[in-house]
């Protein structure tokens, strides 16, 4: 009898086609339920109490009253469109004025400072955060009121008038935003410049580009990532805030943010402040859409 043994050669299996292509389903599962829950469901909730009739005494029912948005936005006597444009206008000035200011910042700190000063400087960038956002915006209502340090000191050295005021104005609201949103376009900026190889800087150098030409040509197309995340950032947030305009600005700058407010703490008119909350998310959303298409998404990616 023969001690040779046949043994069974294993069976090349090959991973089936859901075993294949499921890893990156799996893995947006965490960020597909973040958005699940934080966005989608907020989102039709506020659509369906936007639908719902009634008051705070009787309670509110659903009715599905889409005529809602048109009585809102075109019948209404509150211009609650003019709101809105002011808010938009208020996000894209507010946006402009933080990439002016960022860029330079972020750029300084990641090509011009030593590597031990780069850390103290980010963190003065974000020790305003270290403070309430009601407070440090409070704070500047008493900076700029008209017996604050600024204005006095414009009177005495007699550049304004005695009836300037900076308080209760548009160019108050959008400081004040600026000021608040300011570290949120910095980080994202200078996280992309960081990332730039220096390398390819030098080589642009040695193709004789001047430094207009390497930042123009190199550097901002390099860095549009942070640009991107920053605006997206500032932007949404600054839209829908209605702490700024309620604590540095007056009746001439109120915001959508606060008819949202005051529609549903003040009034308890809560389907009118779901509506509103709906039309602001969805013309959001819609910006945010075509900003992405025009900007490219690749550009956030590339951040992560």
């Amino acid at each position: 009898m023969s001690d040779t043994t046949t043994l069974a050669k294993p069976r090349n299996r090959r991973p089936s086609w859901v075993r294949r292509h499921s890893p990156p389903y799996w893995l947006s599962l965490v960020g597909g339920g973040w958005m699940l829950a934080f966005f989608l469901i907020p989102l039709v909730s506020g659509l369906i109490v936007s639908l719902e009739t009634g008051n705070p005494l009787t309670g509110y029912h659903l009715t599905w009253n889409w005529s809602i948005y048109k009585q809102l936005f075109v019948h209404s006597d509150i211009p609650y469109t003019t709101f809105f444009l002011r808010s938009l206008y208020y996000g894209a000035a507010t946006t402009i004025l933080s990439i002016l200011i960022s860029y330079p910042m972020a750029y300084y700190i990641a090509f011009k400072v030593r590597d031990r000063w780069k850390s103290p400087l980010l963190f003065l960038v974000l020790l305003s955060f270290f403070v309430s956002f009601v407070i440090r915006t409070d704070m500047w209502s008493f900076i700029l009121s008209n017996q604050g340090i600024v204005i006095t000191a414009l009177r005495k050295l007699h550049l304004v008038g005695k009836n300037f005021h900076i308080l209760g104005t548009s160019n108050a609201v959008i400081g004040g935003d600026v000021y608040n949103n300011l570290a949120f376009m910095v980080l994202p900026i200078y996280v992309a410049l960081e990332r730039i190889d220096g390398r390819i800087l030098e080589a642009a150098r040695d193709l004789y580009a001047n430094g207009r030409q390497v930042f123009l040509k190199v550097v901002l197309p390099l860095s549009r990532a942070g640009i991107f995340a920053g605006v997206l950032l500032v932007f949404i947030t600054t839209v829908g805030d209605p702490v700024v305009s309620s604590l540095l600005g007056g009746v001439g700058t109120y915001t959508i943010g606060q008819a949202i407010q005051d529609s549903y703490l003040t009034n308890q008119q809560f389907n009118v402040a779901a509506a509103l909350s709906t039309a602001l998310m969805v013309v959001l959303g819609i910006i945010m859409f075509i900003y992405a298409k025009v900007f490219g998404t690749q550009n956030i990616e590339n951040l992560v």
